[in-house]
């Protein structure tokens, strides 16, 4: 696993996006489209932002998905994750296609349908987060390592509940969805590339476990570690829980330029 920390939030963005239209580039040029995998939440609104500014994407060649959907609400709320993409990524490029997830209907016929469509050919590269209990898309401890299905039914746990309430997208934590759709641990860690974002304190217990424990189910995120092409962009916040043995000879963003050190 490579680890960039950058100078704050709006360096990390732009840094994520610019590995990320790179591999989109490179996967148009190879082999004439690109599949990628798109995150939700506070942590991919610098990396959405910098990537519909991107130079060079040839978007119409361009196929996405999603790593999650909330069950049982409709695209017209704050929080549903389609409409967070169609407002910060789709109705902003022209995009070749995009499969939402739709969680309206039946949650165990739509991970069949949107699986379907992913596992026809590989993902280029897939972003993504962490959540503050260490969750890989909405797969919360102890995440299933195991299963080959694409997409699953899960249950969020309370901890998952609570940061979707302290980011502001519901009132209540009761208004919070208590399942959801998510694509599994083994179908994000098929993709080519993983370029996971994670700015922000709350999340430095999670980076720290995901980093510096072992791979397990407890901290879903660690498995990360055993992917061949994945790179973590952290703030300083998010990284102020790693050990100096960590950081010595990390990568470490230089304030101002493209370079690292």
């Amino acid at each position: 696993m490579n680890i960039v920390i950058c100078q704050d939030a709006k360096e990390l963005g732009r840094r994520a996006a610019e590995d990320a239209a790179t591999r989109i580039r490179d996967a148009i040029k190879e082999r004439g489209q690109a599949r990628i995998v798109v995150a939700t939440g506070a942590s991919q609104f610098e990396v959405l932002a910098s990537l519909v500014s991107a130079p060079a994407i040839d978007w119409a060649k361009v196929v996405g998905f999603h790593l999650d959907e909330y069950l049982g609400l409709p695209m017209s709320h704050p929080a549903s994750f389609r409409g967070y993409l169609k407002k910060r990524l789709v109705d902003r490029v022209p995009i070749g296609a995009f499969h939402y997830i739709n969680g309206e209907g039946d949650g165990e016929a739509e991970c069949g349908r949107v699986g379907a469509l992913i596992v026809a050919e590989p993902i280029d590269v897939a972003l993504v987060g962490i959540g503050e209990n260490g969750h890989l898309a909405f797969n919360d401890p102890p995440a299933d390592f195991h299963t080959d299905r694409p997409y699953l039914v899960v249950d969020l746990d309370e901890a998952c509940r609570r940061q979707q309430l302290g980011e502001g997208w519901f009132p209540t934590l009761d208004d919070v969805p208590r399942r959801a759709i998510s694509m599994s641990i083994r179908q994000i860690m098929k993709s080519r590339a993983i370029v996971c974002s994670v700015p922000d304190e709350r999340k430095a217990e999670a980076v720290r476990a995901t980093v510096e424990g072992g791979v397990s189910s407890l901290t879903p995120a660690s498995i990360l570690q055993q992917h061949p092409d994945a790179t973590l962009y952290l703030d300083p916040p998010a990284a102020s829980m790693l050990t100096c043995r960590t950081l010595a000879g990390r990568r470490i963003a230089t304030k101002g330029t493209n370079e690292t050190k």
